[in-house]
């Protein structure tokens, strides 16, 4: 398990090749936000899509198993005085949220559970929360890229202030990777700290997904690739995943 408490500190860094601004115009293009719709961002990390989704018009509030990462986001929404609900909870233990128009589980978040079980209880404590009609939006990655993209480490990121190798390992179950990953973050000018970090992710075919949420009463499903309206080919490295209570 992933503490975070590092890398939380490092997290925005590392995620600037994904593209925010196109997961919020994804949800407005099948969510329009005209009479100003709750939105529950689960698995919202430091904040940055929960900012972008509340600045297009959602009514945004956002869960995160890290208190590290809240406390981040926190501090991004004072800085932008914005007032976005954070509480720490886990996605598999989602309660207190009625009624909703719109639940989304953003950049492979929910690759984190292991377990088939726990990702069955996470999508049906979000059907539970949703309002008829409501919309759930997430992404997963791939088989190919779990299987082939990942195991071709080690990675590297060198940006003069953070420094990064990662290596990576197939996990026990199928479709599953260890990812290992060594930072040299600068703490004072000239001297770099270094701290580690060990993460573990496991993903399914989309036709599983699929059958879950039609299972838990979804009455649409719909599955798209790589940021576009396609479907997802045999080399497509993420896949969307939305759907319709």
């Amino acid at each position: 398990m992933a503490s975070y408490e590092r890398f939380a500190q490092v997290y925005d860094a590392l995620m600037t090749d994904i593209p925010y601004d196109e997961y919020v115009e994804w949800i407005k293009a099948y969510a329009p936000q005209a009479k100003y719709p709750t939105l529950l961002d689960i698995g919202c990390g430091t904040g940055v899509l929960a900012a972008l989704l509340d600045e297009a018009g959602y009514q945004v509030s956002g869960i995160d198993l890290s208190e590290e990462m809240l406390m981040v986001a926190s501090a991004r929404f004072a800085a932008a005085n914005k007032s976005i609900p954070l509480i720490s909870m886990s996605m598999e233990q989602l309660e207190g949220f009625h009624e909703l128009d719109i639940a989304i589980i953003p950049i492979d978040s929910i690759n984190y559970l292991r377990e088939e079980q726990a990702v069955i209880e996470t999508l049906q404590r979000i059907y539970d929360s949703l309002r008829q009609g409501g919309q759930l939006f997430f992404d997963v990655h791939s088989l190919y890229k779990m299987d082939e993209i990942f195991l071709e480490s080690p990675f590297t990121y060198d940006d003069g202030e953070i420094t990064y190798v990662w290596h990576t390992e197939q996990g026990k179950e199928p479709h599953s990777i260890y990812h290992y990953m060594t930072f040299f973050a600068e703490a004072t000018e000239g001297l770099y700290e270094r701290f580690d970090e060990e993460h573990y992710q496991r993903t399914f075919a989309p036709e599983k997904y699929e059958a879950w949420l039609y299972a838990i009463g979804f009455s649409e499903v719909h599955i798209t690739a790589d940021w576009s309206t396609e479907q997802p080919e045999e080399e497509s490295e993420r896949i969307f995943i939305r759907a319709i209570k």
